[in-house]
């Protein structure tokens, strides 16, 4: 029987908890996974239950455990990595939310950040944080609950509530209290000047969110506590937001190579080096790692609604029974025939930020069935990433890499083929596609001491796929041209 030494990584995700188990190559050994409850009191609103959270993140730890044992392999550290911006308020002396975890993807906030934008303070929260003033990020989320939970405010202001995302809510469960997060899920919550790498008092003041509820910010790797709730004592030494786990994950370590990873929404993330490098298209800038006390940054186009159209064609409108088979129906056609789906269910990212804007299917004829429906969807992924890529050599002044997948959507061939075409750069998927977990094993194999610098990351990367453009020109830009038709019939303001 193979034994050796393993990493769990903890990868909590907006459609479901997981914990997975790695062996020092990089490999997988053991996996567990739990579908998370979605909960929509309102329009635009998403909610999900933190109890739930945790109690499927424990119990899906102690199964990719156990299946690890058997095989061999024990596990000495753990590292977190989070659907980000998610946002929880719980009591101190309880460790219990006030409320339902407030969702990313949710827009309850957009009148509070419109009132921010139209009071002059957008530019000092962009110089500040890199951010944009959206209902996306963890801030104005915080100021809601303040606001919307009886004796809330009063409790925040008491010093009795913490704030955390969910890896800040996960560890404080596992250690018995340990209030932290990392600079990369800081720097999303409108409240962290990402310069300084310090909490910002004005920013604090501008959102009315007091100082007693925020966490300590840490490094991504290193000793952020131990947990024995897992049988014997684990030590937690990494921790980062999924696409910036998934952005280590791939070895994007050097200026000038970008991830996309496609799962619920889809986030591509450009390295930038030790230069914080504001956009001015619109993209966020954003801390992509901490380590040694020294911040890298990145470049960020955030898509809200990715795989989460595919998901929506099997569930909610139920013409796939899978998500495999979106593929198969795309392939079926020689075209799309016109037919565009503008996937704005909560608003369009970047580089458009429009929280009010709904989604859309245009082009449709008698002749539309469900393999337009399906093409459509995917095709919407690979457009929505040229818009960012666009965006991204724009603001970016030195050369681009080839463009590395990861995420659900990254093992269908024909979407990666419709993505190099469209985007007109190399495509390539790596042999490990499960590169959010990995980036979280990484950082804690070095914050535990298990690999000495992020170059041995980088020996680790292997290509397993590379999909190069084939389409001219010509056809390129006529569909391309078709989406900014169908973009522009979504946004708000048309």
């Amino acid at each position: 029987m193979t034994t050796g030494t393993a990493i769990l990584a903890i990868d909590q995700g907006t459609t479901s908890s997981r914990a997975l188990v790695f062996d020092l190559a990089g490999n997988v050994v053991a996996t567990a996974q739990k579908e998370l409850s979605q909960h929509y009191p309102a329009d635009g609103w998403v909610e999900h239950d933190a109890e739930e959270i945790w109690t499927d993140t424990l119990a899906m730890c102690r199964q990719a455990l156990a299946e690890a044992s058997a095989k061999g392999f024990t596990a000495v550290c753990i590292g977190i990595t989070n659907q980000r911006e998610t946002t929880v308020v719980w009591d101190r002396r309880t460790g219990k939310p006030i409320h339902r975890a407030i969702v990313w993807q949710d827009r309850r906030t957009a009148p509070l950040c419109k009132a921010l934008r139209d009071a002059g303070h957008e530019a000092m929260f962009t110089a500040r944080t890199g951010l944009l003033l959206d209902p996306y990020f963890s801030g104005t989320k915080i100021a809601w609950l303040l606001d919307n939970v009886p004796g809330a405010r009063a409790a925040a202001e008491a010093g009795e509530l913490a704030f955390g995302t969910i890896d800040s809510f996960l560890l404080w469960r596992l250690t018995g209290g340990r209030h932290a997060t990392d600079a990369t899920n800081a720097s999303r919550t409108l409240l962290f000047n990402i310069h300084t790498q310090r909490w910002d008092d004005e920013l604090l003041a501008a959102l009315d969110v007091p100082r007693a509820l925020l966490p300590e910010v840490t490094d991504c790797a290193g000793a952020l506590g131990e947990t024995s709730l897992l049988g014997g004592t684990l030590a937690i030494r990494g921790m980062a937001g999924d696409q910036q786990a998934a952005t280590v994950g791939q070895a994007c370590l050097r200026p000038g190579m970008i991830k996309s990873t496609y799962g619920t929404g889809c986030f591509a993330l450009l390295n930038t080096g030790t230069d914080a490098v504001i956009s001015h298209n619109r993209l966020l800038t954003t801390v992509a790692y901490r380590i040694g006390g020294v911040a890298t940054y990145a470049l960020e186009g955030s898509i809200f609604i990715a795989g989460a159209a595919i998901q929506w064609l099997r569930d909610g409108l139920g013409i796939i029974a899978s998500s495999g088979e979106s593929a198969t129906l795309a392939r079926s056609l020689p075209d799309n025939e016109g037919v565009y789906m503008v996937p704005a269910f909560t608003g369009l990212g970047a580089p458009w930020w429009d929280p009010d804007a709904r989604g859309l299917i245009t082009g449709l004829t008698r002749n539309t069935g469900r393999a337009h429906m399906a093409r459509a969807a995917l095709e919407a992924a690979c457009y929505q990433t040229h818009d960012l890529l666009t965006a991204m050599r724009a603001d970016y002044p030195g050369p681009v890499a080839a463009i590395r997948v990861d995420g659900g959507m990254a093992g269908n061939d024909w979407l990666l083929q419709f993505l190099s075409d469209i985007v007109a750069a190399p495509v390539e998927r790596p042999h490990t596609t499960e590169t959010t977990a990995l980036g979280a094993a990484l950082l804690a194999a070095l914050g535990h001491g298990l690999i000495s610098s992020p170059e041995e990351v980088e020996a680790l990367w292997r290509r397993e796929a590379r999909f190069d453009p084939v389409m001219e020109a010509g056809p390129r830009d006529r569909l391309l041209a078709g989406w900014n038709r169908a973009v522009k019939r979504t946004l708000s303001d048309s």
